[in-house]
């Protein structure tokens, strides 16, 4: 499974209530006239960037799954198209500062927001033999979740994504977004 991760904000005159209710309702126009290999999505907001990305009105963070690497061109077409145009449109105009990332899910499973997520970057000359269990050891002793890797970089997006049920006790810093709600 492939997750294109997507984070963004509301300009600076964009009421944040509406800009969420115009999210929520792309979204659901997703859901509701899915694209093929089209697994799911959700928007969280966070506290932070997973990056040290200055000031901010409080990123959020959206998250597309799909199969596999067709589905993300074929998800990049239907996004914009109708029936789904109008609520992308609507929403796409009141954003700004977009980054995104692909990461495919090493470890676990995605089926929801997780209530903790944090981003790793492996420290220099650590093996991925040995540093990737150890991520996928503590995220199922914080309560399960996911490990992900990234695979391409549309924006400053960290190497690993980590959700979890809690924060998990890791040998490595991880930047945590705060608490994931919207």
């Amino acid at each position: 499974m492939l997750a294109y991760l997507f984070w963004h904000e509301p300009r600076p005159e964009v009421d944040a209530e509406r800009y969420v209710g115009l999210l929520q309702a792309f979204h659901r126009a997703l859901a509701a006239a899915p694209p093929p290999a089209f697994a799911r999505s959700w928007t969280v907001r966070l506290d932070v960037a997973p990056w040290d990305a200055g000031p901010s009105r409080q990123p959020f963070e959206d998250w597309y799954l799909v199969a596999d690497w067709a589905a993300l061109g074929t998800l990049n077409e239907a996004a914009v198209r109708a029936p789904r145009e109008d609520a992308h449109d609507a929403v796409a105009a009141l954003a700004t500062n977009g980054a995104g990332g692909l990461y495919l899910l090493q470890h676990g499973t995605l089926d929801a927001p997780a209530p903790w997520a944090g981003w790793v970057v492996k420290p220099p000359g650590e093996p991925y033999e040995t540093f990737e269990p150890q991520l996928r050891a503590a995220v199922d002793a914080a309560g399960g979740g996911a490990v992900l890797r990234r695979q391409m970089v549309l924006g400053p997006a960290p190497e690993y994504a980590l959700l979890a049920g809690r924060e998990p006790e890791l040998p490595w810093p991880a930047r945590a977004t705060g608490p994931r709600t919207l």
